[in-house]
């Protein structure tokens, strides 16, 4: 029998309803179910023939374990060893390149360092940080992010210069971006499937988060047209990314 194992963060309908699909569908050849991950041997066998991850490019541990389990021959959706080169400052910049449309975006050095790094390990860097030429690109109001990660942390946005420092001094060790703020009329997460697959789902991202709210039922939201243009450029990132599981959000102002 083979086995399917589903590593999620805060995801709730999705894996439950992945789980069940990939039951049904294997007929007792396949199973499906929550990976459970204590101390992982260096020299066990892998548990699972294929895993699907949600989460390990938030969890150290995660990474580190996917990792071992693509030695051992597991397949992993997706491509773990392809997290060291991905980042969300990489991928605004690769889509500009594709020709896919992004709000101008800033990457700015940490606020503070682990110990160990003083100031001599910072020669190269600009200080002070020019920030009015910052904020003349970007513009204000202004989106600051981690470069990395997801699930809306850390997210926030500042309205003046000084907003903008106060939340800058709370980031800590934290890379951040600051990204030109699109005050949107039309907003849609995107699943990716296969790199070819994609589902439009109206989104509101003004509504708390994981509350159920976010998730507008609209089969006609988008115009044919500009439906076309989202599957399109989902599809060119997703590739150009190596994702075959992915979510991609898109805004229209």
């Amino acid at each position: 029998m083979k086995r399917v194992g589903i590593l999620v963060g805060r995801e709730k309908t999705f894996p439950d309803a992945l789980i069940r699909n990939l039951t049904e569908r294997g007929q007792g050849a396949v199973t499906a179910e929550y990976i459970k991950l204590g101390g992982i041997r260096y020299d066990s066998p892998p548990a699972y023939d294929l895993v699907i991850d949600r989460i390990s490019h938030e969890v150290p541990f995660y990474r580190a374990t996917l990792k071992r389990l693509a030695l051992e021959g597991a397949i992993i959706i997706n491509n773990p060893f392809w997290w060291s080169a991905d980042d969300k400052f990489f991928n605004f910049s690769l889509a500009r390149k594709l020709g896919v449309a992004v709000p101008k975006t800033v990457l700015v050095p940490q606020k503070d360092y682990i110990p160990g790094i003083v100031s001599e390990s910072l020669r190269n860097l600009e200080f002070p940080l020019d920030w009015q030429a910052i904020i003349d690109y970007v513009g204000l109001p202004a989106i600051m992010k981690p470069f990395d990660g997801g699930g809306w942390k850390n997210v926030s946005r500042v309205n003046t210069p000084e907003e903008l420092i106060s939340e800058y001094d709370q980031t800590g060790t934290l890379c951040m971006t600051l990204q030109e703020f699109v005050d949107f009329d039309q907003f849609v997460r995107c699943y990716c499937i296969g790199q070819e697959e994609v589902m439009i789902m109206p989104y509101d991202p003004r509504q708390p988060y994981l509350s159920g709210d976010q998730y507008i039922y609209d089969p006609d939201y988008l115009a044919p047209e500009l439906a076309g243009r989202v599957v399109k450029d989902v599809r060119t990132l997703c590739s150009a990314l190596g994702y075959d599981i992915n979510t991609v959000s898109t805004l229209r102002d």
